[in-house]
């Protein structure tokens, strides 16, 4: 499947070509929790930045590894680079345009307790 989506002004759009039903990952970490971000891993050949690039913010924290990426306009952070797969994209499934009929799998991930061991648990997903 594929689908467009992007931030809430519009300034920033991409695609992103996922398998159905997509296994989403809801994590408990600071971040994702407070911003109810839904994990949707493509790699980077599965994910096309269409337009916005120069609308975009770079917010590293912890590590710096991670590089969340946000709307300057809106504010909106509807991908990023995640630590657990630094060779793609995590699109947050609520960013998605056209993807109401698709029930996805939600797995729990343990970002507060025991990143290293949440990752681990997930094998090459």
């Amino acid at each position: 499947m594929r689908a467009e989506g992007g931030c809430h002004c519009g300034a920033v759009r991409f695609r992103a070509v996922f398998a159905a039903p997509p296994t989403l990952l809801d994590c408990n970490c600071s971040i994702c929790a407070k911003t109810g971000f839904l994990h949707l891993i493509v790699s980077a050949d599965d994910f096309t930045l269409l337009q916005g690039a120069e609308a975009l913010s770079d917010y590293r924290f912890g590590t710096g590894v991670a590089r969340h990426l946000f709307c300057r306009h809106c504010g909106i952070k509807s991908f990023y680079v995640p630590r657990s797969h630094p060779d793609g994209f995590s699109v947050n499934w609520r960013a998605l345009d056209g993807v109401d009929g698709i029930t996805p799998v939600i797995q729990p991930y343990d970002g507060r307790g025991g990143w290293e061991a949440a990752r681990a648990a997930l094998g090459d997903a």
